[in-house]
This record gives structure tokens, sequence and C-alpha cells, in this order.
């Protein structure tokens, strides 16, 4: 248990060093670019939005089953 979860460290490292950074533009209340305002308006954001959230749950995905091969495959190894 605690070796998998010692394995996940990274990958939760880097989707914290991903999303911090979102978080921290969307709070800040700044000039907003006209391209913003359109999509907010025609509420085409919520699309972008879900396209980003994907394509970062794809990534997270791809890397937690490629970790668990890799597990899989330096078990084999010290077999």
């Amino acid at each position: 248990m605690k070796n998998s979860l010692r394995k996940l460290r990274p990958l939760l490292a880097l989707l914290v060093a991903l999303v911090l950074p979102v978080l921290r533009v969307a709070a800040q209340p700044a000039d907003q670019p006209e391209m913003a305002d359109a999509l907010r308006q025609n509420g085409k954001i919520y699309v972008v939005v879900a396209v980003i959230a994907v394509v970062l749950g794809g990534l997270l995905f791809f890397l937690i089953s490629l970790d668990r091969r890799l597990s899989r495959l330096e078990k084999e190894v010290q077999e």
C-alpha cells in the first residue's frame, strides 16, 4: 500500500503543478481580453474548459496506466 502511494506522489505533484496556475489565474479579477468576453457570452467558454479537462484527465489516466505497467514489468524482472 505504501509503495503504491509513493509511486503516485510524482503524478499528484504534476497534477497540482498543472492545475494550480490555472486556478490562480481564474481567481484574479484582471482586465479580460475580448475573446474571453465573447466566449462567455456565447457559452463556448464551457466547451473550452471541458476540452482542457478531458485532455488533462486523459494524460493523467495514461500516466497512471503506464506506471502500473512499468510496476508489473519491474516485478517480473526482479523475479
